[in-house]
């Protein structure tokens, strides 16, 4: 009878679980993204592209590759999962029974007694708490939840560190572009001025318009210093990313060629919520307060635990003949908490003041995560009309720059003339590849938003089932 009882007591226990199960809350989601014009609605999105096949410049492409092998920040999220799964291993160990062994030995002398006595006793011991309530399953599926926030925590920062680097790389390949216009307007420059110079001193020109053409020269010799001190800077903060010591970074091509796709699908809203990594995280860290409150109402109730202890105990130290055969011992106990100070219903209200708080920035992540894509899309759109419009622009005040210096040297018009066409194309190529640089960035940022970057299996999207695949040590 006795081996029948425990058995159907644990059966029984397991269908009394407190607290609801988790179900993802209801998101009022957007039938599409505002301003679809940067992108194309439909059922497949960008963020579903592996960042190779987004990212195609071969250097760059290696340059990630490091990153995601040697980033701190990936590393330091890599340990935290693996805190979070040995967490889980230990809250989850609370459900089932622990077994000790025991050896005492004694040695004592009664009063009157002329000699000492002594006894030992070995054995084990077997205690159990029972869940009857659901504390501890609870327990376990609030830790559960926490490790899969913090794997999809890993996967933001694996993500993040992919569009840094894409973003770093553009924006050293739109000041090399810089650095190279400038070279060459300096170049252009210092020649003008010789022909200014000589103009000047055959009496053709004027002091005036000699002063003027070494204005232009120095203009030119400024900004090259700074573009070398901006390019050395950005290098170094890409070195970072890349888990190395400041210095020089490869190139490829030039910024003007890292194509772009067309058109940006940019799929449905609520494909969202199963592919960022940041909503991943945030529904995960709900679940585990959702569990937390089913664990701190299960603590209101009383607790059952079962103890069983059993060995060979001998009246001498060391002399089995003197063994007393074996013992044994089963006891049950209740639990039950009467006067806390309410300490416990405070532990409650805390608990689903947590879930409470949790489901709004829950709500508050997704909302955000709309609008990215959106800022992003419409970004995207405007920079590519901006580019085709500068694009119109620079090719203009080029071909004005080079009218200006012919009727200079036919002598149809001053100097000034040329200073000022040539002031304006050189500032007009500068915003053309500031314009291209800022289109990429955009279509980093949108990729971003979409929830691409990182390669992995799906995460779960229920608490309570099978575990990730293990992670690697960094």
């Amino acid at each position: 009878m006795r081996g029948e009882a425990l058995p159907a007591l644990a059966l029984l226990a397991a269908g009394c679980t407190m607290g609801s199960d988790y179900a993802r809350p209801d998101v009022a989601e957007p039938a599409a993204f505002r301003d679809e014009g940067g992108g194309k609605a439909g059922a497949g999105s960008l963020g579903e592209v592996p960042w190779e096949g987004v990212l195609t410049d071969p250097v760059l492409q290696d340059l990630v590759r490091r990153a995601l092998e040697r980033n701190y920040d990936l590393a330091i999220a890599a340990t935290r999962v693996l805190e979070a799964r040995a967490r889980l291993v230990e809250v989850g160990a609370d459900q089932y029974p622990e077994l000790d062994a025991i050896a005492v030995g004694a040695k004592h002398r009664a009063d009157g007694s002329p000699a000492d006595e002594s006894a030992w006793t070995a054995g084990g011991q077997l205690s159990w708490e029972l869940d009857f309530w659901g504390k501890f399953r609870r327990a376990t599926e609030a830790a559960r939840a926490e490790l899969l926030a913090t794997e999809a925590g890993r996967r933001a920062v694996s993500q993040s560190v992919v569009a840094d680097v894409a973003a770093a790389y553009f924006t050293l390949r739109g000041l090399d572009s810089e650095l190279e216009i400038s070279r060459l307007a300096l170049a252009s420059r210092e020649a003008s001025r010789r022909i200014v110079s000589a103009r000047s001193t055959g009496g053709v020109g004027t002091e005036v318009e000699l002063r003027q053409a070494e204005v232009l020269v120095l203009t030119a010799s400024q900004r090259i210093p700074e573009l070398e001190s901006r390019i050395a800077r950005t290098e170094n903060a890409l070195s970072i990313l890349l888990g190395e010591n400041p210095g020089p970074v490869p190139r490829g091509k030039p910024l003007v060629e890292q194509a772009l796709p067309a058109e940006v699908p940019a799929g449905l809203p609520s494909d969202l919520l199963d592919r960022r990594p940041d909503l991943l995280a945030a529904e995960q860290d709900l679940a585990a307060a959702c569990a937390n409150v089913g664990e701190a109402k299960a603590a209101l109730l009383p607790s059952f635990s079962l103890t069983a202890a059993g060995g060979v105990g001998s009246l001498e130290l060391g002399r089995a003949d003197t063994q007393t055969g074996p013992v044994w011992q089963v006891t049950a106990g209740i639990f039950q908490p009467i006067f806390d100070a309410g300490r416990l219903r405070a532990g409650v209200r805390a608990a689903e003041a947590r879930y409470e708080g949790a489901a709004l920035r829950y709500q508050q992540s997704v909302r955000s995560a709309f609008r990215e894509v959106s800022d992003a899309l419409v970004g995207l759109r405007k920079g590519r009309e901006f580019l085709e419009f500068q694009r119109s622009l620079s090719k203009t005040l080029a071909d004005q720059s080079r009218l200006s210096r012919d009727r200079y040297k036919g002598g149809v018009t001053t100097y000034l003339e040329v200073l000022d066409t040539e002031r304006q194309a050189f500032d007009a190529d500068i915003a053309l590849v500031e314009a291209e640089r800022d289109v990429r960035l955009s279509f980093v940022d949108l990729y971003r938003a979409l929830g691409g970057g990182w390669d992995a299996a799906p995460l779960l999207d229920r608490p309570g089932t099978a575990m990730p695949a293990p992670v690697a040590k960094p």
